[in-house]
């Protein structure tokens, strides 16, 4: 097998069992990189597991909730017992409970905090102790939303959540810059997933019309960004939001 970019590399990508997450840890199988996929659902991680496997790379599933710190470490150990190492952390996990402010309920703003802000801090905090102790550096790349720069009606959790994550990114990327950890953000816009598959037509159609491209995007071309970022082409990137929407947020 010819050298590949990431060869030698070890990857976590969290709410790796589907969509965005599944995307980019093909991608970064592709390039060489063992990757270890974690996720709520057991089935769904054995397949992208027996996937990245078919792409003759070596491949770990954990069931893991981002939300809990026991989850994140128990990761992070898992997958230095595995690999004996971790270079990539995709910060990828993420839900939605959408619903107006003025009826949102506390648990819903709660959970969507919890899972997609809280969970990004616990694995970062576990992650970079693993990488400091390694003195090989590390790139953290967070999957925020374009919803995080310009909000998005009737998801002010989601908005809040991700516009927090871009504020962790830059925090951790000056913090973590003295251990050549590199940390920078991608910022999904309207993406060909489960959630946008569930949308009305006449919603689509709304968005769709506000899109310069004129044509959602596809995990893949999220994953690509993603891809860039991880490898040797970044090394003198950090702290940095990268928007990967169509032209719907410029």
């Amino acid at each position: 097998m010819s050298h590949q970019p990431l060869d030698g590399r070890v990857a976590i990508v969290t709410g790796g069992s589907r969509g965005i997450g599944a995307a980019i840890a093909a991608a970064l199988a592709e390039d060489g990189a063992a990757v270890v996929v974690s996720g709520r659902d057991a089935a769904r991680l054995e397949r992208v597991v027996a996937e990245l496997t078919d792409l003759g790379r070596a491949a770990h599933g954990v069931v893991a909730d981002a939300a809990s710190r026991e989850d994140c470490d128990r990761l992070v150990e898992a997958t230095k017992q595995r690999f004996s190492r971790v270079d990539i952390l995709v910060n990828n996990a993420g839900i939605t409970r959408d619903e107006l402010l003025i009826r949102m309920k506390d648990e819903d703003w709660d959970r969507v905090m919890e899972v997609n802000l809280r969970g990004a801090f616990l694995m970062t905090r576990a992650v970079t102790k693993a990488m400091v102790r390694q003195k090989t550096g590390g790139r953290i790349i967070n999957i925020t939303s374009t919803a995080g720069a310009m909000g998005n009606a009737g998801q002010a959790n989601y908005s809040a959540a991700k516009a927090g994550l871009i504020g962790l990114t830059k925090a951790a990327a000056r913090e973590l810059a003295h251990w050549s950890i590199l940390v920078n953000a991608v910022a999904p816009g309207l993406i060909e997933t489960d959630m946008t598959a569930a949308l009305p037509a006449k919603a689509r159609e709304a968005l769709l019309a506000q899109l310069p491209l004129k044509r959602i995007g596809t995990a893949r071309e999220v994953a690509e960004m993603v891809r860039f970022l991880a490898g040797d082409g970044a090394a003198y990137i950090t702290g940095q939001v990268f928007h990967v929407n169509g032209g719907l947020y410029m």
